[in-house]
Order: structure tokens, then sequence, then C-alpha cells
């Protein structure tokens, strides 16, 4: 149950090895969060995820799952609630991969595994983590798309339109959570610095995954449907969503 002030207490991050997905974390336990449990592949990420909740008291546990194995979802959620072993009060999904667009262009099995990674298995999480939270009545999501899942870009086709799919049926979804108590946000970060992002330029609008994190904060405790980071770009891709293609990819190549 979320504490007097609204803040989540109990917490299943799945891709909780992220970069991002582990500041929220520490933010979301110096708000007195008490049980946290982070999934992943990489099980000395993990860990190290697991150790930086220690300093505030929290009670951790983790999960393992691969996230190009889609068959795998339910179970793995079934195990992170299983773990809590108590009422959820937010499910953060944050699985994804970025990949190199132009080395994925003509390779089948790469571009399977990023709609795998990227949309395929956090949707079958989310139908269990729907089904679950529903049964006890109420409970929150948040779903790290992207800016990118906005209008997908040339150079990284694969990873934006897997980010589009998933975020336009974030918002089906949450229209299908109306009345059951259980609510579903999108957070859509632009360009963060993080290892994922490591030996990529920096775009305008840079932010830090700390940064990223504050804006998650205060839109967790606003209940606004999508969280923007930084909160500009929010005006910045209105405005580009609408440029005309030959310019749109004039201003993506530059």
């Amino acid at each position: 149950m979320e504490n007097a002030s609204g803040q989540p207490q109990t917490v299943v991050v799945l891709g909780g090895s992220s970069d991002i997905a582990r500041a929220v974390t520490r933010k979301l336990c110096a708000a007195r969060a008490h049980t946290v449990v982070l999934a992943g592949r990489n099980q000395n990420l993990l860990d190290a995820a697991a150790q930086e909740t220690h300093k505030y008291g929290v009670t951790t546990d983790t999960v393992l799952f691969d996230a190009r194995d889609v068959a795998n979802a339910r179970a793995t959620v079934s195990e992170a609630f299983e773990k809590v072993g108590d009422r959820v009060d937010l499910v953060i999904v944050a699985v994804g991969i970025l990949g190199d667009q132009f080395a994925m262009d003509d390779d089948a099995e790469a571009a399977g595994l990023m709609a795998t990674v990227n949309f395929a298995w956090p949707v079958a999480a989310l139908a269990e983590v729907r089904r679950r939270l529903v049964t006890q009545g109420g409970g929150r999501i948040l779903v790290m798309s992207s800016v990118a899942a906005v209008r997908v870009r040339r150079v990284a086709y694969l990873y934006d339109g897997a980010k589009a799919g998933l975020d336009r049926l974030c918002d089906g979804l949450a229209d299908s959570l109306e009345g059951t108590g259980v609510i579903l946000q999108l957070l859509r970060p632009g360009f963060v610095r993080s290892k994922m992002t490591t030996g990529t330029p920096e775009r305008p609008f840079t932010t830090g995954v700390d940064e990223v994190a504050e804006n998650v904060m205060k839109g967790l405790a606003s209940g606004e449907r999508v969280i923007w980071s930084p909160p500009i770009l929010r005006y910045v891709f209105f405005a580009l969503r609408h440029l005309p293609a030959p310019l749109w990819r004039k201003v993506m190549a530059s």
C-alpha cells in the first residue's frame, strides 16, 4: 500500500539493472519504499543495483530472466510478485536494447531480436502485470518508452519502431484500466547519458539518469499519463512530429 504521501512502498522493476531504472529505484527507496524486487538478465548487475538500495534499509530481492524468450514473461512476473510477498504498489517496465541500426539493416535475426526485447517481451509481461494488479484491486505501472516512439528515425528504426508499438499499445492498455484502480504511466525520456548510449554523440536536451529519475518522481506524484524528460520535449516533439518527411529526414541527419 502506498504511504500517506502517496509514495509506492513495494516495487517490482523489470529491467532493474538499467541505469535509468537504478536511478529511479534509488529515488523510490529514499522516498520510503521498503521492498524492491529487481529482475534482469545479469546477476552481477542486479546485485550491484540491489547493493544501492541497502543503505536505505530496503528489503531487496532479484529475479533472473532473458527477454529474448517471450515464453518466460509470465513466470518472471509471477516470481517477482511472489518475492514481494505483499500487495505490489508499482511495477516498472524498463526492458530494452538499442543496437546498431546500420549493422542490422539486412539481418533478419537481429531485427527479430530487437522486436522481441523491446516490444514482444514487455507486452507479454504487461498482460500478467495487468491481471495481477487488477486482481489485487489497484496499483501503478510505469512503462519506459522514449521520445523516439513519437516519430521513427531512419538511424534507429528497429528500436524506434518497437518503442512506438509499445507506446501505442500502452495508450490502449491505460484506457482498459480505467475504473480498476490501476494506473499506467508512460515515461518518454530524450537522450540520456547511460551505459546504453556510451559512444553515441549527445543531442540537444541531453540529460543524466538522475534528472530523469527526478522527473519520474514528479510524474508519479502528479499522476500524469505521459512523463516527459526533460519536460520541454513535450513541446519539441509536438512540432517535430508534424514536420514534412523530407525536412524530418534532414533534421535527423544533421
